[in-house]
């Protein structure tokens, strides 16, 4: 016949590894939620004084990929901040000139006036 002791150390020793395994805390992703403008400020300032031209016209899915490879916690916070780099990297549409106009020749100093002697 087994004593008291040769079945309770099983047990403990079952109750231990299950309380071990339960405690165990999982990892927050502290950037999850926050809009792409405020990931550039918390995560790359430091070294780009402005988000303009970083993209630097790549597809959005490379870039992404960059991010997340050496910047960003997530897949979701690199596809943001992707996506947050493209917008400011976008130039303005360039004017349509008229058909026949000359482009204007700007003097570098404005012309002194005629005075009479």
């Amino acid at each position: 016949m087994r004593s008291g002791r040769d079945v309770i150390a099983p047990l403990m020793t079952l109750a231990a590894a299950a309380a071990l395994t339960a405690t165990v805390a999982s990892a927050q992703n502290l950037d999850a939620g926050k809009p792409a403008e405020k990931l550039f400020t918390d995560g790359c300032a430091t070294c780009h004084r402005s988000p303009r031209g970083l993209a630097k016209g790549r597809f959005s899915l490379m870039l992404s990929w960059f991010l997340k490879d050496h910047y960003a916690t997530s897949p979701d916070t690199a596809k943001a901040l992707a996506a947050y780099l493209q917008s400011v990297d976008e130039l303005p549409p360039r004017a349509t000139a008229k058909p026949g106009a000359k482009p204007s020749k700007a003097s570098p100093r404005p012309s002194k006036p005629v005075t009479s002697r």
